[in-house]
């Protein structure tokens, strides 16, 4: 859990966003950043090429299918383009926004609702 000063009526930015992924990854440096290609307030589409770009480590947009590699140094991306599916490498650590096809959503039973509940969130500040 992210805490900002923001009031709940603002909104928080794109870039905004993508600093507080910068700051995380510094402190958890994770080989991979999965995010959405739009956004449940709009469909700016910039959080993660913003975020790629701050970082400096490679991206790849709306990913219909993600392989990684045996040695897990490198991904392997499908995405559908106008002219049919385009496959890209990418070296790890990368961004990655994910299409809707890349995968079906799992709905939570209430059992496993009930043990989220009770789990410790961190926060940073």
């Amino acid at each position: 859990h992210v805490k900002t000063d923001l009031r709940t009526d603002q909104d928080l930015q794109p870039l905004a966003v993508a600093k507080i992924f910068q700051h995380l990854h510094e402190k958890e440096s994770p080989s991979v950043w999965m995010l959405g290609k739009q956004a449940i307030d709009d469909d700016s589409n910039q959080t993660g090429q913003l975020l790629a770009g701050l970082l400096g480590i490679p991206q790849a947009a709306f990913a219909s299918e993600v392989k990684v590699s045996d040695d897990k140094a490198s991904v392997e991306v499908t995405r559908e383009i106008d002219g049919g599916l385009q496959t890209i490498k990418l070296n790890l650590p990368a961004v990655i926004t994910a299409d809707l096809r890349l995968n079906e959503p799992r709905y939570a039973t209430l059992p496993n609702i009930m043990k989220a509940k009770k789990k410790k969130i961190d926060e940073i500040d």
